[in-house]
């Protein structure tokens, strides 16, 4: 009889275990209701081994490093793309100032986080907007040389950052209520 509270011990703690998990399941499913990218908003948090235990604003924090390493990635493939193009001087500008516009991007995200740290919301809202925008001049400058076209792979991409930020942007709404 001895080992009896033990057991009711382990059992509490397991079953306290389990509703703060799901109770953590039900902040990310309630938090990503508010962003216009639900999927994706709960795809990436509940691939975070952090999410468990965040709050809103710890989901929102999560949910910029996502963002970062997108804009970074990004920054690191048309970089790579500069060599193929090393004959042509006009792409070879155009892929530089394109890399240098995601990795600004990446520093307007590095920027919210230190936002939300300070809980200066509408800061943060302004530099993942900036971050958002970033990407549509890089497409831009495409547009600007005739004959260039711009790469379905870097489309993607900046579609991917766009609702990243898209995400990030209806989190910090709920922050901001």
């Amino acid at each position: 009889m001895a080992t009896s509270p033990p057991i009711f011990l382990l059992l509490l703690i397991l079953s306290l275990a389990l509703l703060s998990v799901k109770s953590n399941t039900t902040t990310i499913e309630s938090t990503c209701k508010t962003t216009n990218y639900y999927d994706i908003c709960v795809s990436a948090l509940k691939s975070d081994p952090r999410s468990p235990t965040a709050d809103t604003k710890g989901l929102a924090a999560i949910m910029v490093g996502v963002g970062m390493s997108n804009a970074t990635a990004t920054a690191t493939y048309i970089t790579g793309n500069l060599t193929t193009a090393a004959k042509d001087t006009v792409l070879k500008k155009v892929l530089k100032d394109c890399s240098d516009k995601y990795t600004l991007a990446a520093d307007s995200l590095r920027l919210t986080i230190q936002d939300l740290d300070d809980e200066a919301y509408d800061y943060a809202y302004m530099h993942v907007l900036a971050a958002q925008d970033y990407p549509n001049v890089c497409r831009n400058i495409f547009r600007r040389v005739k004959g260039l076209v711009y790469p379905a792979e870097i489309s993607r991409r900046e579609m991917s950052l766009r609702s990243i930020c898209g995400v990030v942007s209806g989190i910090l709404d709920r922050l901001a209520e």
